[in-house]
C-alpha cells in the first residue's frame, strides 16, 4: 500500500536520483496533485502519473506526464548546474533522455 502523499514531499523522476521538485497541493477528491518543478513552475498531475510513494518521496511515471512538464524536466537544475541536461542514470527507470 502506498503511503499518503502530503504537501512538501520531494518529487523525483527516478528513485535514487536528484529531486526535481516538491508537492504543493494534494486534491484527494479528484485524485490530482500540484507539483512545482524547479525552474519549470507548477503542474497538475493525475494519480496515474505517480509510480511510487515512499519515505516522503514521490516517484513520477514519466510516460503519464504532460508534454509541457516533460520539457521542464529536462532542465530542473539549471541554476545549480548550468551546462547539464538532467537525465536519470538508468533509462529503464522511465527517465527523460534527450
Amino acid at each position: 500500500m502506498q503511503e499518503p502523499i502530503e504537501p512538501g514531499f520531494m518529487v523525483f523522476v527516478a528513485d535514487g536520483e536528484l529531486g526535481v521538485g516538491a508537492v504543493r497541493e494534494v486534491h484527494a477528491e479528484n485524485r490530482e496533485l500540484v507539483v512545482n518543478i524547479e525552474n519549470g513552475g507548477d503542474f497538475t498531475l493525475p494519480a496515474e502519473a505517480i509510480r511510487d510513494v515512499h519515505e516522503g518521496k514521490v516517484i513520477l511515471d514519466v510516460d503519464h506526464l504532460p508534454q509541457a512538464m516533460r520539457k521542464a524536466l529536462h532542465h530542473p537544475h539549471d541554476s545549480e548546474y548550468p551546462d547539464s541536461v538532467y537525465a536519470a542514470t538508468d533509462p529503464r527507470d522511465g527517465a527523460l533522455k534527450d
